[in-house]
């Protein structure tokens, strides 16, 4: 599945279209957002992951985004089950991000 760049009324809008949402709120001049934006492009086209929707906004740009992330620092993820956030985090590795995909995967498990 591909990156989709959303603002925040698409947020509301895609994580109740989606069962899997996993979202990442980044800023500009974040260099650990640019560090973590290929790792994140390589999960969203990675089969395992096939079925959760991968999101991007930039929290400069969008006010709720913004407040989220009122005490918090970019790149920060979120995820989203079927529309209920489920954790929120700001991430510094390509293996936490990981860890909260296959979270996700895990969850949906649990609750089928």
């Amino acid at each position: 599945m591909k990156i989709t760049d959303t603002n925040d009324e698409g947020l509301r809008t895609l994580i109740h279209d989606f069962p899997k949402v996993i979202a990442k709120f980044t800023s500009a001049n974040c260099s650990v957002c640019e560090l973590l934006a290929p790792p994140f492009e390589k999960f969203a086209h990675n089969s395992a992951y096939q079925n959760i929707a991968f999101l991007r906004l930039d929290s400069d740009q969008n006010p709720v985004a913004k407040k989220l992330m009122n005490e918090r620092i970019a790149p920060f993820f979120v995820i989203y089950y079927k529309g209920r956030m489920l954790e929120c985090d700001t991430l510094k590795s390509e293996e936490q991000v990981r860890g909260m995909l296959d979270e996700l995967l895990a969850y949906s498990v649990k609750s089928a």
